[in-house]
C-alpha cells in the first residue's frame, strides 16, 4: 500500500512544487514557457545594459539560467509521475509501494490520487487473500488431523472399527465436504456463475423441513415456525433453503440449552417474502454490526463467530462451522436482489430479517435503517461472524 510521504523537511525542500495550486496541466505548460522567456529576456537586458557584458557572454548565461528555471518548474510538475513509476515497480516486485505525494490539483494530481486509491485497494485484496488462505488452512487442518489420528488408531489396533469410531470418521469427512462446498459456493459467487432457478416455493413446507432438520442436530433447543398459511414465494428453493439452514442452525447454536428459536414468515411488500429468525442468544454488539458476513470474521471478543459459520448448516454434526455460512447466506440473498439485516430484538438475543422481492428488480436499498435495522449498502448485516 502507498504510505504517507515519510521524507524529511529537507527532502521536501528538494521536491519543490510551486505550480501545485494550478488546476490544469496545460496552464502549467504555458506558465513554464512564459517563465522561461521572461527569465531569458530579463537576464539579457540586465547583462547588456546594466553590467555591460558582451552579447557573446550575456546570451549563454541567460539561456543557462532560463534552463535552470525551466528545470525547477518542470521537476515539480513531473515529480508525481516519477514517484508513481517507482511505486509501480515496487508493487510489481511484490514489495510495498513507496510514497506518492499527491498535492497537485491538475490532471497529474488526479492520477496520483487514483493511483493511491488503487494501491490501497490492491493491498486490501492481498491482505484478504492471505487471511483467507490462512483461515482455510486452519479449517482444513483440524478435521484432517482428527481423521489421521483416528485412522492411525484403527490401523495400529488401539481402537476397534466399531460403529462409534466409524461415525466419528464420517463426521470429520462431512466437515471437510462442507468446507469444500462452501468454498465452491463462494467461488461461484465471486465469478458470478450461479444463476437462480426461481419457482413457486411453499414457504411453510420449506421452513418446516429446515426446522425438522436442524432440530435433529440440536435436540436441546426449541425451534418453532410461524409461517402465514398458504404463503408462497418466487425464489430458488435450493438457495432459500441454504439461507434458512444457516440462519436457523446458527441461531440454535448460540441459544442456551432449552433456549427458543423462532422462524417467522410472512408476505412482504408487493408480493415479496419476509423471514425473521429470532433466538435467545447473547445478541450482537452494535460495534460488530457493520463488519458482519465477512469470511472467517471474528467478533470483537476474539471468539470465532459461528453465527453464520455453519457452512453446512444442520449437516455439520460436530457443532463447529466452516466460517463461511453467513457470507454464503448474504450471497444467496443478493442473488434474489434482496437484503438481509440484523434488527433490534428487545427481550431476545438476535433478530435477523431476510427480505426477498417477488421479481428480479433493482437491488434493494440496504442503506436506510428502518424498524431498528442496522444495514450497510451492498453488505448484509448479522450477528456473529465466523
Amino acid at each position: 500500500m502507498c504510505r504517507p510521504d515519510p521524507r524529511s523537511p529537507h527532502r521536501r525542500l528538494l521536491d519543490l512544487r510551486p505550480l501545485d495550486l494550478v488546476g490544469s496541466i496545460k496552464v502549467k505548460l504555458g506558465l513554464l514557457v512564459v517563465a522561461s522567456v521572461v527569465a531569458t529576456a530579463l537576464l539579457t537586458w540586465y547583462g547588456l545594459l546594466v553590467l555591460g557584458w558582451w552579447p557573446r557572454y550575456t546570451l549563454p548565461v541567460a539561456v543557462l539560467v532560463s534552463l535552470g528555471v525551466t528545470q525547477a518548474l518542470a521537476h515539480g510538475m513531473t515529480s508525481p509521475l516519477r514517484q508513481m513509476t517507482a511505486a509501480a515497480r515496487e508493487m510489481a516486485a511484490g514489495r510495498p509501494a513507496g510514497a506518492v505525494r499527491a498535492t497537485s490539483r491538475d490532471e497529474v494530481g488526479e492520477l496520483a490520487r487514483a493511483f493511491l486509491a488503487m494501491s490501497r485497494d490492491l493491498a486490501a485484496v492481498d491482505r484478504q487473500r492471505r487471511e483467507l488462505l490462512a483461515n482455510v488452512s486452519h479449517e482444513l487442518r483440524t478435521p484432517v488431523a482428527a481423521l489421521r489420528a483416528q485412522l492411525e488408531n484403527l490401523v495400529d489396533g488401539v481402537r476397534t472399527a466399531d460403529a462409534e469410531a466409524l461415525a466419528e470418521l464420517l463426521g470429520q469427512t462431512e466437515r471437510l465436504g462442507v468446507l469444500v462446498d462452501d468454498l465452491l459456493d463462494l467461488a461461484r459467487a465471486e465469478a458470478g456463475v450461479a444463476p437462480l432457478d426461481r419457482s413457486e416455493v411453499d414457504v411453510a413446507i420449506l421452513v418446516a423441513d429446515v426446522v425438522r432438520q436442524v432440530g435433529i442436530v440440536r435436540p436441546d433447543r426449541r425451534i418453532a415456525a410461524d409461517v402465514t398459511p398458504g404463503l408462497r414465494a418466487d425464489a430458488d428453493p435450493a438457495r432459500l433453503r441454504q439461507v434458512l439452514v444457516n440462519l436457523v442452525d446458527n441461531a440454535a447454536r448460540h441459544s442456551p440449552d432449552g433456549g427458543r428459536v423462532d422462524v417467522v414468515g410472512r408476505a412482504g411488500p408487493e408480493g415479496g417474502l419476509v423471514i425473521e429468525v429470532l433466538d435467545d442468544g447473547p445478541g450482537i454488539p452494535v460495534e460488530d454490526r457493520e463488519a458482519v458476513f465477512e469470511r472467517f470474521q471474528r467478533g470483537s471478543g476474539g471468539e470465532e463467530d459461528d453465527h453464520g459459520s455453519a457452512g453446512g448448516g444442520a449437516s455439520n454434526p460436530d457443532g463447529g462451522g466452516t466460517g463461511l455460512g453467513l457470507a454464503i447466506a448474504r450471497w444467496a440473498v443478493s442473488l434474489h436482489r434482496g437484503r438481509i439485516a440484523v434488527l433490534t430484538a428487545p427481550g431476545r438475543g438476535c433478530r435477523i430479517r431476510v427480505e426477498i422481492p417477488r421479481t428480479n428488480g433493482e437491488p434493494a436499498d440496504n442503506a436506510g435503517p428502518a424498524d431498528g435495522v442496522n444495514t450497510v449498502p451492498g453488505r448484509a448485516t448479522s450477528r456473529r461472524n465466523p
